[in-house]
Order: C-alpha cells, then sequence, then structure tokens
C-alpha cells in the first residue's frame, strides 16, 4: 500500500520509523531485533531505510602521518527494504538520493524496487557535508530532489531514460523532506518554502520534516506551507536527544534550534539527559498528536527504545 493511501485511510495520526542499515560487512540481526521490538509495541504502516553516499575522512596514524581514508556508499537499502516487507508484512520506504548517483543508476534502483513490489520512495538530494567523494558524473545525476521528484514522476507515466517503445509504467508514490526551521543553504525560510512547493508540484505525495525540538517551529512552518499552496501531508518527524553530546552535535550536523529550556535542563543534569530527552519527546509527541498531525515519523537509526517508550506513553493518553 502507498504510503499516501495509509494517510488517507488513517482515522488517527499515523507512527512511522525511520531505521538505518548495517555498515558493509554488518549483520542484519542487529536491525531484526531492534524491528522485533518495534512491532511488538506498535506495527507501523511503513518503516523508511535510509541511504548514504561515499565518504572521505582524514585518519592519523600511530607514527603521526595523516592519510585519506574512503568508505564506500553504504549498501543494502533495497535489500533491507526487501527484507523489511515480506518478513513483517510493513511497508518500506527507501530513500532515493542524488548524491553520488547518475540517472541510469537512479532508474536502475527503482525498476529494482519495481520488481520487488516496493511503491514507496523518498526523494532526497542527500546534504553534501564536505566528506563524500566527488565522483564526477559528469552532469548525469540528478541535481536537485525536485529532479529526481521528476524522473520518478516521468518513470510512473513509462517515460524512461532511452526510448522505449511500450515501456511498462511504475506506480510509486514519493515522499519528500521539508525543513521547519529551513534547510542551512536556504537564505530564508520564505525561500524554502517555494523550493518545497516546486517539488510537490512536481509530483510529491507527502512531506517529512527534518527533526526538530520545538513545535512552534513546525505549527508555523505547516501554516506558512499551506499559505504557499501546498497541501499534502506535512508529516513531523522526531529524534529523541539520548545524550548531552547531542546539544552540540545535533545543532552542527543538522542545523536547527534545541530551545533554551530544554538546553538548561540537560546541562543541569547530563547524566539524566536520556531520560529528560524522553520526557521532552513525549510532551512534544502528545501537543502534535491533540493539534492532528497526520502522524510522527520517529528517526529510531539504531536504538528504538526511546522512541518506543515515548510511544508506549501516548498508548495510555
Amino acid at each position: 500500500m502507498k504510503v499516501i493511501e495509509h494517510y488517507n485511510k488513517a482515522t488517527e495520526p499515523l507512527i512511522s520509523f525511520e531505521i538505518i542499515p548495517p555498515k558493509r560487512g554488518g549483520s542484519v540481526q542487529s536491525v531484526f531485533d531492534s524491528l522485533d521490538k518495534v512491532v511488538e509495541t506498535v506495527k507501523p504502516p511503513f518503516i523508511d531505510v535510509t541511504y548514504h553516499t561515499a565518504e572521505a575522512h582524514i585518519e592519523e596514524l600511530p607514527d603521526g602521518t595523516l592519510r585519506r581514508v574512503v568508505r564506500r556508499k553504504r549498501p543494502g537499502t533495497i535489500g533491507l527494504c526487501a527484507a523489511i516487507k515480506h518478513r513483517y508484512d510493513i511497508d518500506p520506504v527507501p530513500h532515493l538520493i542524488c548524491e553520488g548517483f547518475s540517472k541510469e543508476e537512479s532508474e536502475d534502483a527503482l525498476i529494482e524496487l519495481n520488481y520487488l513490489g516496493i511503491h514507496n520512495v523518498l526523494a532526497i538530494r542527500g546534504d553534501n557535508t564536505g566528506s563524500q567523494i566527488s565522483l564526477n558524473l559528469n552532469g548525469t545525476e540528478n541535481k536537485y530532489a525536485v529532479d529526481l521528484v521528476k524522473q520518478i514522476q516521468n518513470m510512473n507515466q513509462g517515460i524512461y531514460l532511452e526510448d522505449i517503445i511500450n515501456a511498462e509504467p511504475t506506480d510509486f508514490c514519493v515522499g519528500v523532506a521539508g525543513y521547519p526551521e529551513k534547510h542551512f543553504e536556504a537564505p530564508n525560510l520564505d525561500w524554502d518554502i517555494k523550493n518545497l512547493k516546486r517539488k510537490v508540484d512536481a509530483g510529491a505525495d507527502y512531506i517529512v520534516t527534518q527533526m526538530f525540538y520545538d513545535n512552534k517551529a513546525y505549527f508555523n512552518f505547516v501554516e506558512r506551507c499551506k499559505n504557499h499552496g501546498i497541501d499534502v501531508p506535512i508529516v513531523p518527524g522526531l529524534k529523541i536527544l539520548t545524550t548531552s553530546r547531542h546539544l552540540k552535535t545535533l545543532p552542527k550536523f543538522f542545523h536547527l534550534n534545541i530551545p533554551d529550556e530544554f538546553t538548561a535542563a540537560v546541562d543541569s543534569d547530563p547524566d539524566n539527559a536520556r531520560n529528560i530527552g524522553i520526557e521532552w519527546a513525549r510532551q512534544q509527541s502528545l501537543e502534535l498528536m491533540e493539534s492532528g498531525v497526520p502522524g510522527i515519523h520517529y528517526y529510531i537509526m539504531g536504538d528504538p527504545q526511546p522512541a518506543l517508550d515515548v510511544i508506549t506513553f501516548l498508548q495510555k493518553k
């Protein structure tokens, strides 16, 4: 079933999750162990699986010399999606990224997903943090997420990169990302929302937001999106703060704001950051649910327990 169909048929806000594939050479069993816990608590209608491009970093050797270490693209997204579909009977949502992929590679991935009966994708550009590898694709890649959305919708109409007579149309539901506090490269939120509207006009069916810790940012974002004519579901995305280190790393890597009250609470009791973060997420989630959001999308990555603690709290309300 398509994600947009899940939202259209829902009588109450939906709970969904986002996970990351194992590292190259890692065991998929750890993912299944996490998802077993999730399904025991709440069977989500769909689960997102991320994708990561190749990266490079500088490593210092014992003798003090430096070397450049390259990590290849993290594999497993499509295979893990197939496993989720057949093991749990849950709709998987693989992420497709522009960064590091040619249009031909994107088309191949979409064809594989179509053969597997997976008809949901999240189309994102993939932020270049400076560690990604330049693959010199010579303009054969989709530059922005809107270009990837257009390619997917072309395939939905039977239009492939090559001129194929009687090509079989695909049937993908397409999600895209939204940024309540604006994308870090955007000059302002209004400019960013105009770009989001282009993705919706190109065929995006729904929007999932970047994580945020102040619900006012989300409510303001939704209102401004409506003012720009965006009428697809806008699903809030939450990541639960579980360590005091997140006060620095989350704003650094995700360019978000953490409210003063939340920061002060963690600073005053850093050893209890996990419980403080869970309680903050409980109140955040409760307010969002009561406001009538389409659902909440939890970024659990490898550890589902904090999100499950929040969901258990919500189930008792």
